[in-house]
């Protein structure tokens, strides 16, 4: 297992907050730290229909007792809405957002190649956003089509309680490929109120007393093309989150359904990845991220293709999951872990959809399991902490596959030996605070961050009545 990167260690010092993530067309609630990998050791880790405004000051008591608000644009309605340059709407089973008309060309040089290109490009801008949450950070989310020659650009602007705009931020540059541009973050955009962390526009100082909170937002796509090519790119799904999570050390206690259940997620482990491509966040031990999106994806029945697993070494043993990491790596970040992008991984994949969020307890995620959605979980935690662990992490991703009748978690942790030791049961209190705490104490005695209760979402983009009532339950749609 790796160490923490540094930008996850400056992240927990410079928010001493947990990040948040994102839900499709719906509210939930959100605050995470970051997990990818799963160290041996404790480092610092990083951490529906609209809201009524919420101001700063004088919210209103129902509004205050939600963390998170999300706005998600993904219907034919939602794309014809907001300020067009140049895009169109496109109609049909999946809506979408397309090139019309080029507003124009421009030129990219990839900073981390330094290969330059011209590409005409289009712009669609969101309705502001009056978020239900005065809030302290937020997270962007899209799920998009990018065929060769093609790539997408996602900007936010957070309007703040005084009413002062922020500038627009770069939330992603991403194409699911990685042959015209380098998919990537761009880390440490300020303006001195908020900062961008990777995938995270966080207030500097969330603690301070009548200190900045953002209560509104717009989100910027840019769509780009090689000139003249068709087609574009497709944006199917882009939104955004905002959230203010307090800050506590352990949570209440839910009462298990008292029902088992447990989903057919195929089984992948990490750890059979050691040392293959180190050029993606030195191989395989930190891929707890990429791995579990892959377990989920095949879980729905979806894998790539053989032409896409033609660059992988024909000697290594599940060859997808290291299709997933290239598929996930920010090359900013340098790693495989940035949330929003593993979410668009997952929704290359015919009919699925992937986004991240929050939930508020276990017995949302017991909701989902039962209607057939199983929930990848980022926790923190140290080795005592977590019984037959037999690890302690800064930050780690595993799926939730299902219940035992007395309540314990199922989950398939990639961080075992070989994929025949990835399903294991934890005692339920145990993983329950790891996981929706968003403080905690570390190996070495300092205060740290918890993940606060984030997960992956990975469900078809038409999902059927069980699903969607789920859904609706957790405050998802």
């Amino acid at each position: 297992m790796t160490a923490p990167t540094p930008r996850r260690a400056l992240l927990a010092l410079a928010l001493a907050a947990a990040t948040a993530a994102t839900v499709p067309g719906g509210r939930a609630s959100a605050a995470a730290a970051r997990g990818e990998g799963a160290p041996q050791g404790e480092g610092e880790p990083a951490g529906g229909a609209p809201a009524a405004a919420a101001a700063v000051a004088g919210a209103d008591a129902a509004a205050a007792a939600q963390v998170v608000d999300n706005r998600f644009w993904y219907a034919y309605a939602h794309w014809r809405a907001g300020t067009h340059r140049g895009t169109a709407a496109l109609a049909g089973s999946r809506p979408g957002l397309v090139i019309d008309t080029p507003a124009g060309r421009t030129e990219y040089t990839d900073p981390h190649t330094a290969k330059k290109g011209t590409w005409e490009y289009a712009v669609w801008t969101s309705p502001v956003h009056r978020s239900g949450v005065p809030g302290t950070e937020a997270i962007a989310s899209w799920n998009a089509h990018t065929p060769a020659g093609t790539w997408i650009q996602i900007e936010l602007r957070a309007t703040y309680g005084s009413g002062a705009a922020g500038p627009w931020y770069v939330m992603g540059r991403w194409a699911s490929g990685d042959g015209d541009i380098r998919r990537t973050s761009v880390d440490g955009q300020t303006d001195g109120s908020t900062t961008v962390w990777t995938d995270t526009l966080a207030v500097d100082a969330p603690a301070r007393a009548n200190g900045v909170r953002i209560a509104a937002w717009q989100l910027r796509l840019t769509l780009y093309r090689k000139p003249g090519a068709t087609p574009g790119p497709t944006v199917w799904l882009a939104g955004a989150m905002v959230s203010d999570v307090p800050d506590r050390f352990t949570v209440p206690a839910s009462a298990p359904s008292g029902t088992a259940h447990e989903l057919k997620v195929p089984r992948y482990s990490q750890e059979v990845h050691k040392g293959r491509y180190p050029q993606y966040d030195n191989g395989g031990e930190a891929w707890c991220s990429p791995t579990s999106s892959q377990m989920t994806i095949e879980y729905w029945g979806r894998k790539p293709a053989a032409a896409d697993l033609a660059w992988v070494d024909a000697r290594y043993t599940d060859p997808q999951v290291c299709h997933a990491a290239r598929s996930t790596y920010d090359s900013a970040y340098k790693g495989c872990g940035n949330w929003p992008f593993n979410a668009a991984y997952a929704a290359t994949y015919p009919g699925l959809a992937g986004v991240v969020t929050r939930l508020r307890s276990l017995t949302d995620l017991e909701t989902l399991i039962r209607s057939g959605i199983p929930v990848i979980t980022s926790l923190s935690f140290r080795t005592e902490e977590l019984t037959g662990a037999g690890y302690g992490t800064a930050g780690h991703l595993m799926t939730v596959v299902g219940f035992t009748a007395s309540g314990d978690v199922v989950a398939n942790d990639p961080n075992s030996p070989d994929d025949a030791a990835v399903r294991h049961v934890y005692k339920r209190r145990e993983w329950e605070n790891a996981w929706l705490r968003t403080k905690r104490h570390n190996s070495a005695g300092k205060v740290a961050s918890g993940s606060g209760g984030v997960c992956y979402l990975y469900a078809p983009a038409r999902p059927n009545a069980a699903q969607i009532a789920a859904l609706r339950a957790v405050g998802v749609l």
